[in-house]
């Protein structure tokens, strides 16, 4: 389905579509509120307490006749999870416009892809590429800072737009003391953790605080998301020599 398309067609496919999204909403800078985006773009937003997925996107209908699209959400104890979810949804009614914008086929894209596709769109709505690898460069990819500047974007999410951007970095993920995420955008395994990245993952999680560290081969950011119940610790580390 996708095979003659790179990653750069599919990643200007949907950065186009989410400047669409954007633009209809008169949203101009961050942080963008997901509900106000479902708003501009026609879409009602509704609590449904008894549905099992976050959310979804549906179309009622009132004596046979299909009415505007609603985002049925559940509760969350996190505003961020309710905006990606609405985000997604935002996605998902957008998906059959970006198979366009490519030349997909709708029927033969298969619900992997349409699933993908709105996951894609949603990160990117929230963390629109160009204002965040702008605002990433000028806050020196400091974590805290971008959830300051994209408040309704999770740490974590933010972590892994990180990996969507041009320098060549490793993001983990720590919870409770435990590794439980690690990626890389360079191709292949992310390799083991390095002593510097270590060093600085304890520290962070000791002392609470940001931390950084840097050898010949690699500067590491780590920074506590510490919580009464929960510690998570997100590194990034940036490689200064690739062979």
């Amino acid at each position: 389905m996708t095979s003659g398309l790179t990653q750069d067609d599919v990643a200007l496919a949907l950065d186009s579509a989410v400047g669409d999204v954007l633009a209809e909403a008169g949203i101009g800078s961050p942080p963008v509120d997901a509900r106000t985006v479902a708003a501009a773009n026609g879409l009602i937003v509704a609590h449904d307490n008894r549905q099992q997925a976050r959310a979804r996107f549906v179309r009622l209908r009132q004596r046979s006749v299909s009415t505007q699209g609603s985002i049925l959400v559940r509760p969350e104890p996190r505003p961020e999870r309710l905006q990606w979810a609405i985000a997604h949804e935002i996605g998902e009614s957008r998906v059959e416009q970006i198979f366009r914008r490519l030349s997909i086929d709708p029927q033969e894209a298969g619900d992997a892809a349409r699933e993908r596709f709105a996951n894609q769109l949603a990160n990117r709505l929230l963390l629109p590429s160009a204002w965040f690898y702008r605002d990433a460069l000028k806050y020196n990819w400091d974590l805290l800072a971008l959830k300051v500047r994209y408040g309704t974007a999770s740490h974590e999410l933010i972590a892994r737009r990180m990996l969507d951007c041009a320098p060549p970095i490793i993001m983990a993920v720590f919870d409770n003391g435990r590794l439980t995420w690690r990626r890389s955008n360079l191709p292949g395994s992310a390799p083991p953790l390095s002593p510097v990245e270590r060093d600085c993952w304890r520290r962070a999680s000791t002392e609470a605080i940001p931390c950084a560290g840097s050898d010949a081969t690699c500067a590491v950011q780590a920074w506590p998301i510490h919580e009464p119940l929960w510690r998570r610790e997100i590194l990034r580390t940036e490689w200064q020599n690739i062979d």
